[in-house]
């Protein structure tokens, strides 16, 4: 893995839930680190200094090419393949970094808050545009989304992230969530699915 980008907001139902407008606007990205991947099969440690840490269910996109300025219709050329993905969020120090006008990192870029399914090759699968994507805590469904509902399609994420940085291969980019986020708790199951890509299962310990 290379760099982990992250696509902020990109499901309308998701920016209502915040609080923010969930008309179309020009999309924001942040960075988690490669280091803060978390391979499937293993828990997630509950973070120290947090009380309020989220679950955010989301689809990435691995790059197997890259460069700048990728025109969108030359976007999905760039893929090698897609995966279910968990954004965990410290919300507690998310909101106080909003409200004191700070950077996130702290909130987002902290160890194993990404847990990653294997990569489901795009020439095995195609370019999903459509399928549902779920989280469910200790057997309950509580985040269900559809790849649809995406405000920027990935084609469109690719060519909008090139304008900013110089995308390569080993990249990945996470493509946002959908409305239900919610806390977790140590002892609490996850597992998460999108249609036709990946299913992911681990514990919070």
């Amino acid at each position: 893995m290379r760099r982990v980008y992250c696509v902020g907001r990109n499901y309308a139902a998701h920016a209502m839930e915040m609080g923010h407008d969930p008309n179309r606007e020009a999309p924001f990205f942040f960075q988690k680190n490669p280091e803060n991947l978390l391979l499937p099969g293993l828990p997630f440690p509950y973070p120290a200094l947090s009380e309020n840490v989220h679950h955010e269910v989301e689809c990435y996109v691995a790059l197997n090419h890259g460069g700048t300025e990728i025109d969108v219709n030359d976007a999905l050329g760039c893929v090698y393949g897609y995966g279910v993905s968990v954004d965990f969020t410290r919300r507690d120090i998310q909101d106080e970094a909003k409200a004191k006008s700070r950077p996130w990192e702290m909130a987002k870029a902290f160890e194993h808050s990404a847990p990653i399914s294997a990569i489901a090759r795009a020439e095995d699968i195609g370019h999903p545009s459509k399928g549902s994507v779920s989280l469910s805590r200790n057997g309950q469904k509580v985040q269900h989304g559809d790849l649809s509902q995406m405000i920027w399609k990935v084609p469109e994420i690719i060519a909008e992230l090139s304008r900013y940085v110089t995308l390569a291969p080993g990249d990945i980019i996470l493509t946002g969530t959908p409305s239900g986020v919610g806390p977790v708790n140590r002892g609490d199951r996850i597992t998460c699915e999108i249609e036709t890509i990946a299913k992911l299962a681990f514990d919070v310990i």
